[in-house]
């Protein structure tokens, strides 16, 4: 089974900037649409971004549109979330996913993804 790595969360103030990255095994990334969930304690888990990684279009929520763009590497298997203009209510644990066919309409479906990644916290302070 093909696998996700993720890196890049942290710390840090309002109005600041952190990029996250999502490595994929070759078998996932080819063809998928790969993405970003978070979580909150008590809150269930919301789609960011999502990108299909033969191309475009990507998809955003819209309490992050015009603040975080998704963007891929196709040769290092890699999406990446640059995250600017960072608010204390993006504070969150960040989930990768992919999508085996797609991203669509669905894209935010929980129950679509097939692979999540390990999480990484995001923390923003006022």
């Amino acid at each position: 089974q093909g696998q996700l790595v993720e890196s890049g969360g942290g710390s840090v103030q309002a109005g600041g900037s952190l990029r996250l990255a999502c490595a994929a095994s070759a078998d996932i990334y080819s063809g998928s649409c790969m993405g970003w969930f978070r979580q909150t304690p008590g809150n269930e888990r919301e789609g960011v971004a999502a990108i299909y990684t033969a191309g475009l279009p990507t998809y955003y929520s819209d309490s992050v549109k015009g603040r975080f763009t998704i963007s891929r590497d196709s040769d290092k298997n890699t999406v990446y979330l640059q995250m600017n203009n960072l608010k204390p209510e993006d504070t969150a644990l960040y989930y990768c996913m992919a999508r085996r066919y797609g991203c669509g309409a669905t894209w935010n479906y929980r129950q679509s993804v097939d692979v999540w990644g390990q999480g990484t916290q995001v923390t923003v302070s006022s």
